[in-house]
């Protein structure tokens, strides 16, 4: 469902508190964002909400102004606002800006993450608040600890989660969900939708409102779009390889993926061809091994960094020359933040769209977001057509005659029973004699039989 927006010039417009007045001039904001003049109205309705933004567009303020506006004060201990951030320099980066909105007011937030000692958070949480921001982990630790009680919590708030998902931390989130009351306002941001945010959103929340600012700063006229057409996965890596060969051309190459299984595939293509000029960032990946490879890609030791939508959101990547979609996002929203990665501040850049027929449908719905066509270019000569199939591509076979599933119409192997095998064993001559002999009494155990018949 997409939400009926209400477009505000100034915080003025809002009609907030006093107290929210005055912390907005102290932080200096005069004009709202995109992001937050949609998502206002939205948030302070009570509906349940998913905002696709990316970052550093004023995401946090959006929904916090209309949680804060709604939020009285109160004495109570246990939280009424929950907010779960991926990392902890998120929770201590919302918890600080938390602190500057609600400088005027009476409100209590506290920050939770792992990797400190979890009783000094404990005895934090045990003091109470009104606000409380943490990391999956550490908020299901706490739970379970019975020091964080969730059943006062009017607002769920889930910022970042397609990181969240990404890192893994589904089932901590599902088992948080189980803990709150069911009656709550639900409300999600993320940079990139995804299968997984998108199945999340369909499991718990309930006809969520949509909200979706232009990714900015995405210099379309900037960007040389191509598409080539291939039937499979292993002809889009083989394509690769043909034209990643051109070190003149291809310097500094980003290649998006949509999932991990698939970085780590086409990673061990491409090494075969480039060796130690390649490498790969995704979720999976340590962190240090992460850093490592953004810093050889910045340094130039790297030509080409295969990476996942996530991972490569929050990277700051300067100079790519060219960027490569090696499968159609399913969000269109996720071509935009790819191709973003070339073309800035002023230069100019490439974008390669490698999709097979069954991706035409998306490769269309990107060209309505972007009212712009893609052209499609002809393969290099001599490409190499594979007929390999990963797994995903394998044909879903129905097999008819399944051959462990009994047949009632088999043959003559399959007759039925002699009349001397259908007798039933009723034990021994001895055991015979002696039921037919000592017959169990019907009144056996009949208590009231047995009183009514008492010999006087």
């Amino acid at each position: 469902m997409v939400a009926k927006i209400i477009i505000m010039a100034s915080f003025e417009d809002f009609k907030i508190n006093k107290q929210l007045r005055y912390a907005i001039e102290d932080l200096g904001f005069s004009t709202p964002t995109p992001i937050q003049e949609q998502a206002f109205s939205v948030v302070k309705s009570g509906r349940d909400v998913v905002g696709i933004a990316q970052t550093g567009t004023g995401k946090t303020f959006a929904y916090m102004l209309p949680v804060l506006e709604n939020l009285k004060f109160s004495k109570q201990i246990n939280p009424r606002v929950l907010i779960i951030v991926p990392t902890r320099e998120l929770v201590l980066q919302v918890t600080e800006q938390v602190k500057a909105y609600g400088k005027y007011s009476s409100i209590r937030v506290v920050g939770v993450y792992g990797g400190t000692n979890i009783n000094t958070q404990k005895e934090e949480v045990l003091q109470g608040c009104d606000i409380l921001v943490g990391t999956p982990g550490r908020l299901y630790d706490l739970a379970l600890s019975r020091a964080l009680q969730l059943k006062s919590v009017k607002q769920l708030i889930i910022d970042e989660v397609d990181v969240l998902l990404d890192l893994g931390f589904r089932f901590q989130l599902v088992n948080i969900f189980d803990l709150l009351p069911a009656k709550r306002q639900n409300i999600m941001f993320s940079a990139t939708m995804t299968d997984e945010v998108d199945e999340l959103m369909d499991t718990f929340f309930t006809s969520p409102e949509r909200i979706q600012v232009a990714l900015s700063g995405t210099p379309l006229d900037a960007i040389e779009q191509h598409y080539y057409e291939v039937p499979n996965f292993y002809t889009k890596a083989n394509l690769l390889s043909v034209l990643l060969k051109d070190k003149n051309e291809f310097k500094k190459t980003l290649v998006f993926v949509s999932n991990k299984k698939l970085a780590d595939r086409l990673f061990k293509v491409l090494e075969e061809v480039f060796g130690n000029e390649v490498g790969v960032i995704h979720a999976n990946k340590t962190q240090n091994y992460r850093i490592n490879a953004i810093e050889q890609f910045d340094a130039g030791t790297y030509r080409i960094l295969v990476t996942t939508d996530v991972m490569a959101r929050g990277l700051d990547l300067d100079e790519v020359t060219h960027v490569f979609n090696v499968d159609v996002p399913r969000f269109a929203e996720n071509y935009m933040h790819r191709i973003g990665r070339t073309g800035r501040a002023g230069t100019t850049g490439k974008s390669y769209l490698i999709g097979t027929p069954d991706e035409l449908e998306r490769k269309e719905a990107i060209e309505t977001l972007m009212n712009k066509s893609i052209a499609q270019v002809d393969l290099p000569e001599g490409l190499e057509v594979s007929k390999r199939l990963i797994p995903e591509e394998e044909p879903n076979y129905v097999e008819i005659n399944n051959p462990t599933k009994r047949d009632d119409t088999r043959g003559a192997s399959f007759h039925e029973k002699k009349e001397k095998n259908k007798k039933v064993n009723l034990g021994g001559k001895y055991k015979r004699e002696i039921a037919k002999k000592y017959k169990k009494p019907k009144t056996r155990g009949d208590k009231n039989y047995n009183r009514r018949n008492k010999r006087k």
